[in-house]
């Protein structure tokens, strides 16, 4: 089922909009708290859930005054600072604390920028209790779009990754039959152009220094190994309910173009704008209306030519296997993810290569069994395994 069934948004929302942002302490959360910062008639923070940051949940808690906390981390429970949350405000530990937030009655809107698989969970529950769910957690649709789409009502789920925000605003007043492709844009990330035996050599440094955007290490990572753009097209393909052959990668240096659709009569309809994530935060949240920008506008005067190249999935093997476990689909894309998480944190430790990740993602992949997508229960223990096998490929 395509989010764009009908454009018209069913869950409820009221104003100022009741918030939880889950994942508050990444960059997608901090950035989705400055949104808040600066529109304080029209959004309300009721609650925040991190991992295991103690300090700036304290600190976020009272700037807004939130009446729910929650750590993923309950080894932090007993922690003297949470005796500085304000007054009411109640602390919940444990990963079904963060879960219990995306249900409560005071919030009409998730924001799930949990990284990684883990935000499936409050993904699904959002959506079950009816919550306007703003979504930045690309994994959990890539893993589980099986069974969290068919649950989705039309305009209850808002895109936050800018690609498939992009695309949202291009289908808006659009028939998806008429979509003929979609051109999802990638920067290139820190090592476009290189070959196979230049990126023998690159380390984790030389990843993270991502040429446009400022994000959390591991989608960073991804980013150079162009496994994010990998993951965005499956979630593209649940996302609105689009095969996997009408997907295009375009790779474009300067992030200005943020994404495309060509419909079948050769239009081709694309969002620009800053390199700025508040922008599809702020769209997520004020969607079906737009609010004043925050984000420094392009001078389009100024800004350097639009290009486009290929992307190329030889040299960045990932991109291809993504593709491949996107097409096969069933449990295969839940296999991939989990296997990169593995390959991904590894690289950062220095236990191996950053060739070393695709040949550990497609050797998990190679090793194990497809099956169709039955429940979460199921993806639960996918996951599980594809890790550990993943885990005995690292050495």
């Amino acid at each position: 089922m395509s989010i764009f069934e009908d454009t018209a948004p069913r869950a409820v929302r009221h104003e100022p909009l009741r918030v939880a942002v889950l994942g508050a302490s990444g960059s997608v959360g901090m950035q989705t708290l400055d949104v808040c910062r600066h529109f304080p008639q029209k959004v309300e923070v009721a609650a925040l859930a991190v991992r295991s940051s103690v300090e700036f949940a304290v600190k976020a808690a009272n700037e807004f005054n939130c009446k729910y906390v929650a750590f993923a981390d309950a080894s932090v429970k007993g922690n003297a600072l949470l005796d500085s949350l304000p007054q009411g405000c109640k602390a919940s530990f444990g990963p079904e604390a963060v879960q219990a937030l995306a249900e409560l009655d005071e919030v009409d809107c998730v924001v799930n920028a949990v990284v990684g698989e883990a935000g499936i969970y409050a993904g699904l529950a959002a959506v079950k209790a009816g919550k306007v769910l703003a979504y930045a957690n690309k994994e959990s649709i890539v893993v589980g779009g099986d069974l969290l789409m068919p649950l989705v009502k039309p305009g209850q789920l808002i895109p936050v990754d800018s690609e498939h925000s992009a695309i949202f605003q291009c289908l808006i007043g659009e028939n998806p039959a008429d979509i003929q492709r979609i051109w999802l844009t990638c920067s290139g990330g820190p090592f476009f152009g290189y070959s196979r035996e230049q990126l023998k050599h690159v380390s984790a440094d030389d990843a993270l220094a991502h040429p446009t955007w400022k994000m959390g290490a591991k989608i960073t990572i991804d980013c150079a190994t162009l496994m994010n753009k990998g993951l965005e097209l499956i979630e593209a393909h649940h996302l609105f309910d689009t095969p996997m052959d009408k997907l295009e990668v375009l790779v474009h240096r300067q992030s200005r173009i943020h994404s495309m659709v060509e419909f079948v009569d050769g239009s081709v309809k694309a969002q620009l704008g800053a390199s700025d994530m508040r922008l599809p935060i702020q769209f997520a949240l004020s969607y079906p209306h737009r609010w004043p920008a925050i984000a420094q506008p392009v001078e389009w005067q100024e800004t350097a030519p639009l290009t486009g190249d290929y992307a190329d999935e030889k040299t960045f093997g990932c991109l291809a296997l993504a593709r491949h476990a996107g097409t096969v689909g069933g449990t295969l894309p839940c296999i991939m993810n989990a296997a990169n998480e593995v390959a991904n944190h590894a690289f950062r430790r220095g236990r191996c290569s950053f060739l070393d990740i695709e040949r550990i993602v497609a050797e998990t992949m190679n090793a194990s069994e497809v099956q169709r997508v039955e429940d979460l229960q199921q993806l639960t223990l996918v996951d599980a395994e594809a890790r550990a096998l993943a885990r005995s490929f690292v050495g």
